[in-house]
Parts: C-alpha cells; structure tokens; sequence
C-alpha cells in the first residue's frame, strides 16, 4: 500500500491539464498538427481572394448582363415565370455547390479558363401557393427523384409547356403531360442562343464578351470577360417549391446541429427540382431534389474552421479522385452536415482545430467509400454510392489512404494549385484592359460617379459574405432594378 502512494501521485502528475512537452502529431502519418493548421491558413488565404472596387464592378456587370439575357428570354415565348426568383451562388457546378454530379459536364479550370464561377438556378416553373407538404410523383423513380406531372398547374401553364413534355396517355384514355428535365434543358439553351445573337448584333458600350456559351447535359455555362475578369455562370432550369417535400418530413423530427440557432421556418422555406436523373432513370422524365436554398441556411452554423477544412479538403479530392467519376463535392459536403449533427458543437467551434477536422472528413469519406454508403443529409434513406463498383471504390479508398498517409505534402500541392491559378488570373489582367469599365446601362455622361458607389457596396457585400448565396428578385420589363438577398438580408 505505502508503495501505491507515489505511484498514484506520479500519474497524476501526468493529467490531461498538463501540456506535453512534445508538439502534437497526428497518429496516422506523424505529421505536427501545428504544420497542417497552417497550411490550411495558407491555403484559405490564396483560395479567398479580396475583391478591389474595379473587380466588384466587373461582377457587377456580368450579372447585370446575364439578369438582363434572362429578362429577354422571358419576354421571347412568355414562358419564363414574370416575376422570377433566381438563387446566385458563388462556385460552380464543378464545385459541388449543388447536388449535380453530371457526366457531360467538359473540364473548365480557374486561371486557365475563367477567375470566378457562380451557380444561378433559374426557376422555369413554380409551385409557390401550398403550405402542406408537397407530395411528389416518385413511383417511377430512384429515392431523391421524382417526375413532374403538369396536371399540378393550370391550364395556361400546360398549354405553354407542352412542347417540353413527355406524354404519357392511360388506359382512360387521359393524357398526361410529365415535365422533361432535357427538353426544357435544350429549350432554354436554344433561347439563350438566340438572345445573345440578337444581343450581339447591337453591342453597348461597356457590355461584356461573350467567350463561350456550352450546354453541359442539362447545365448551360456561359464564360463573361469583363475588364480585365472571366466570370463563368452556370446556369440550371429548375423547378421552384416552397414549403417542403413529404418524403423529407421524417428528417424535420431529428435533432439537428443548427437547432436553436437558425429557425425551422428558415431551412423548410422552400427546395427545388434540378434537371439529374438517377444511374437507372430515364433521364427524359426524372427530375432530382435539391436543397440548396436550406444548405445555404445551414452554412450559416458551421464554423470558420470546419468550413476551411472543408475547402481545402476538397481541393485536395476534387482532382485525386476525377476519374473514374465517382466522389462530387457535394458527397463531401453531406459528410460534413452528418459530422455537424454527430459532433459536439464546442468541439467544432474550436478555431485551431482545422488539422483534426481536415483529417477527419479524409477518414469519413474513406470510411463512406469502403463501406459504400453516403446518405444524403435531408433524406438519409437515399445512399448516394449505392450505385458504384467494387472496384470503384476501393480504387478511390486506397487513393484516399495515400493523402491520410501524407496530408502536409497533399495540402501543399493544393496550394500551390490555387497560386498557379491565381498568377494566371493576374497574368491576364495585366494583359487586358486596366480601364475602369461602364455599366452597361450608361451611354455617355459621366458613368463613373454612380458606378464607384456601386463598386464599394459590391465590394463590401462579397468581402462580407463569403461563400453566401444571392438571392436576386428581378422584374424583366425593368432590367436596372434588381434587389439582391445575401442569406436574410436585401440590399
């Protein structure tokens, strides 16, 4: 017993609350933790770059002229809803901003082909009128899809659409007309064509270069140069609900990470329709649902220092893992929401923790890759791997190993990516015109008193709000107006 005593006391002195002298290494590949916190730091630095007033006004531009094409469009057959409601989201398709991971996507990067990139969803139709849960026809298709049948709409809005459909006719002898994802796809590109054509023939002063108009599948990306930028849209008719989808219902009774913190009014306001099928739909008639308008509530509550090892996360899997195409971003991302609603929230509040949250969105997306199963956040019964190979997966989970193996060095590659694009960036503003740009409104006078408040309220919005997404409420007969929404703020 007397010898216990100084036993227990020397372990004692060994407690948690005592620093070790010894720096802290991740077990796995020995690298310091501290060597990876900044890495990361650095890596968000080059990645999150600061807009100046001239920068601010060239976006600007570009979404005033893509605001003003979509106003045109509209007025060409009077499809496009009246009064629309677009939702503007920095990044790119490519970027798994939303949930559309698309095989004829072609291969654009930043610095070589454009300096920024935006996601618009663009309402073809909406259903804004139920405060029930909307009941979808999902008999047909794959969990998360579902086709559309225009018997929801009046009678104006299926005559009008009809060249857009797939016709179905029963037994009863009923006809019944199902939205067709590729036919309002290759309606709305058609349209964008020939707008731009017109567009074209008249050029404004100061209106910006269309350098490339593609449909990607159902995407259509449109590359701006304005100034001395490229901004890259891409562009995606959807179909625009409010309220919430009855097969999700089940998830609104969960706890959830953002609970207390954001209402459920804000995440259940609305979801959408985007043009994907599943592996085994037919691509004609199903549609996928996408709730983008709630992840960008959701963001809302996820630390800086998760959302930074997010980013840097997928820099580093986005090109590892492109071929064969199995892991999106958006895979990424689901991963990231469940680890939020598994995790304790002052754990991820921890703001020197991105090297542990970095290290383990690696170890869940491998873990998710062995065991084939991702479920989608909102309706988890959906596996997002469900549908790949054996040796898919383990082709990428062993890929995934190298990086758990060695993260600095990958971080570090990652890095050196972003700074690549950036000197590209700068290399071709320096090329091209320094000259502070016209809006594309302004035909003689002085332009320039104006458009600088303009530019330094741009520019505090984008530095204010990173990664946010834009809510913009435009009228078509009335171009010069629009109203932005940056989460639950207008401007």
């Amino acid at each position: 017993m007397k010898m216990a005593a100084p036993t227990t006391s020397k372990a004692a002195s060994l407690g948690c609350n005592n620093k070790p002298a010894f720096p802290e290494l991740d077990f796995r590949s020995g690298a310091r933790v501290e060597e990876l916190n900044k890495l990361i730091q650095e890596f968000t630095k080059h990645d999150q770059r600061e807009y100046d007033d001239q920068r601010a006004l060239e976006i600007h531009t570009a979404k005033d002229f893509i605001f003003s094409m979509l106003g045109m469009v509209q007025k060409l057959d009077q499809k496009l809803p009246v009064a629309n409601e677009y939702l503007l989201l920095s990044g790119g398709v490519r970027e798994g901003v939303v949930d559309l991971d698309l095989d004829e996507l072609n291969v654009y990067a930043r610095g070589t082909d454009y300096d920024m990139d935006f996601t618009l969803l663009v309402p073809a139709l909406k259903l804004h009128d139920r405060n029930q849960p909307v009941t979808l026809d999902m008999r047909h298709s794959a969990l998360c899809h579902s086709w559309l049948s225009l018997r929801l709409f009046d009678e104006g809005t299926i005559s009008k659409w009809k060249d857009c459909c797939t016709i179905v006719d029963h037994i009863n002898g009923a006809t019944n007309y199902f939205f067709s994802p590729t036919k309002v796809a290759d309606w709305f590109f058609d349209s964008i064509s020939i707008v731009l054509s017109e567009i074209q023939k008249k050029p404004q002063r100061g209106m910006p270069k269309v350098e490339k108009v593609e449909k990607n599948g159902t995407i259509i990306s449109i590359i701006l140069g304005v100034g001395s930028s490229r901004m890259l849209y891409d562009i995606v008719p959807v179909v625009s609900f409010k309220g919430w989808p009855a097969v999700a219902q089940s998830w609104l009774m969960e706890n959830h990470f953002w609970d207390g913190k954001i209402t459920e009014e804000e995440v259940i306001s609305g979801f959408y329709l985007v043009p994907a099928c599943s592996y085994k739909g037919k691509k004609d008639n199903e549609w996928r649902l996408s709730f983008a308008r709630s992840e960008v509530q959701l963001k809302k509550c996820i630390s800086s220092s998760l959302m930074q090892a997010y980013q840097a996360c997928k820099a580093i899997i986005i090109k590892l893992l492109s071929r064969p195409k199995a892991i999106s971003p958006y895979h990424l991302r689901s991963m990231m929401l469940w680890a939020c609603d598994r995790l304790p929230a002052n754990y991820l509040a921890q703001e020197d923790y991105a090297a542990h949250f970095l290290l383990g969105l690696i170890d869940d997306l491998q873990h998710c890759l062995v065991n084939k199963m991702c479920p989608n956040y909102f309706i988890p019964q959906c596996n997002m791997l469900e549908h790949l190979s054996e040796e898919t997966v383990m082709l990428h989970a062993r890929k995934l190993s190298s990086v758990r193996s060695d993260p600095a060095e990958h971080l570090r590659t990652a890095i050196e990516h972003v700074k690549a694009a950036n000197r590209l960036t700068l290399e071709l503003q320096r090329r091209g015109s320094t000259t502070s740009i016209p809006s594309p409104q302004s035909d003689g006078g002085d332009p320039n008193q104006p458009d600088d408040r303009l530019a330094k309220k741009l520019q505090q919005l984008v530095t204010e709000n990173p990664g946010k997404s834009i809510s913009v409420f435009i009228n078509p007969d009335d171009v010069t107006r629009p109203h932005f929404r940056i989460d639950d703020k207008f401007f």
